[in-house]
Formats: structure tokens, sequence, C-alpha cells
């Protein structure tokens, strides 16, 4: 599974990139966890408000800070 955080390294995209890392390792789930930074590169896959979080290259949340249990459902 791969999970890639979208931000630029906000408060708020650094308090999503702890959220799924601690999920992850609570779940016991073997991810590849990437943070993108680039902004041409969040703006490239149509994203114009951050965090965003995609699973497997599919945009699951945007423009928000997920709960820890929608979280756990979208890794399940």
């Amino acid at each position: 599974m791969k999970i890639e955080i979208l931000g630029s390294g906000c408060a708020k995209c650094k308090s999503v990139e702890k959220l799924v890392r601690n999920i992850v390792e609570e779940l016991g789930i073997q991810a590849d966890i990437v943070k993108v930074e680039d902004l041409q590169e969040i703006v490239n896959r149509g994203i114009m408000m951050t965090p965003a979080v995609f699973i497997d290259g599919e945009a699951k949340i945007v423009g928000r800070v997920p709960t820890a249990d929608e979280l756990k459902k979208l890794l399940r």
C-alpha cells in the first residue's frame, strides 16, 4: 500500500502525517508513506486545498484533517 500526504508543510499537513503514521503502526499495516510538498505536483494532481491523502494513487481525503476512525476505515 502506498500512502501519500500532500501538503506544503503547514501544521494541518504535519498533523495528518503524524496521524497516518500512528494509524499504520497501530494497525500493523505494511505501507510506504510519502510526503509530497512540491506545490506543482500537488496542483498537477488537481488538489487546490491541502492537506490531502492519497491511497494507492487515489484521493481519499482533501482539504481537511481526517479523524482517526475515518483513517482506520480507509486503511483496512
